[in-house]
């Protein structure tokens, strides 16, 4: 799975560490998410979507290989 966590928190000049602050997470996470080295709760990726006020499946992408 890609996502755009990391382009998004650039657009609203966040930290990771801000980031995860304001999402009840660690820094640790935050990383790892971007890094696609641990996939997101459904609640994690819910409330980070609707934090940078866009849809799950902008910031979070399946690469489908059908």
């Amino acid at each position: 799975m890609k996502n755009l966590l990391k382009v998004e928190r650039a657009r609203h000049n966040l930290t990771q560490a801000d980031l995860a602050e304001k999402l009840g997470v660690s820094r640790q996470t935050i990383y790892a998410i971007e890094n696609n080295k641990f996939n997101p709760s459904v609640t994690i990726a819910i409330k980070m979507a609707r934090f940078f006020g866009v849809t799950v499946e902008y910031l979070f992408d399946i690469e489908d290989d059908f």
